[in-house]
């Protein structure tokens, strides 16, 4: 199952909905410091409810150590910044989707790094900013589930 990674996310809710996520689809999260938020914080724990105990979640402590640790795993940047669609993948099974924080998505330095495989959107209307980081990254991981077949779902 593809990996969900959030590049410095800011917003304790979300991320507190990612892990709800990672829990019921079997896909890790990877959050890459530095955190807009402590991890104990009780909206981050109240938006996870029942599901902290059900996900994998891995904290880096820079962009670096998050590459490192995915090894020789395409990253795939979501961005509003290409034309290149999150549907047109051929997703693999050790992907890493890559999100940034919101309001400002992935910085240049980071779609510019040589470890980046891919740039892909979410279409959206035009004159839109963008998605919620945890809508964005729903679209993008059931997609890559879908397309693998489910493994493990009902």
């Amino acid at each position: 199952m593809p990996v969900i990674a959030f590049f410095e996310p800011r917003i304790p809710q979300n991320t507190g909905n990612a892990i709800r996520l990672a829990a019921v689809t079997g896909a890790e999260l990877h959050l890459v410091e530095p955190l807009g938020f402590d991890l104990s914080e009780p909206k981050l724990r109240r938006a996870g409810l029942d599901y902290h105990d059900l996900a994998l979640v891995t904290v880096h402590q820079d962009l670096e150590t998050a590459i490192a640790a995915w090894g020789d795993a395409r990253i795939l940047a979501f961005t509003t910044h290409t034309t290149d669609r999150y549907s047109d993948i051929a997703y693999r099974d050790d992907d890493v989707l890559l999100f940034g924080p919101e309001p400002t998505g992935l910085p240049p330095e980071v779609l510019a790094h040589p470890r980046i495989s891919a740039q892909v959107r979410i279409p959206m209307l035009p004159q839109r900013r963008s998605l919620n980081i945890t809508s964005s990254a729903s679209i993008a991981i059931y997609e890559a589930w879908r397309q693998l077949g489910f493994p493990g779902g009902e």
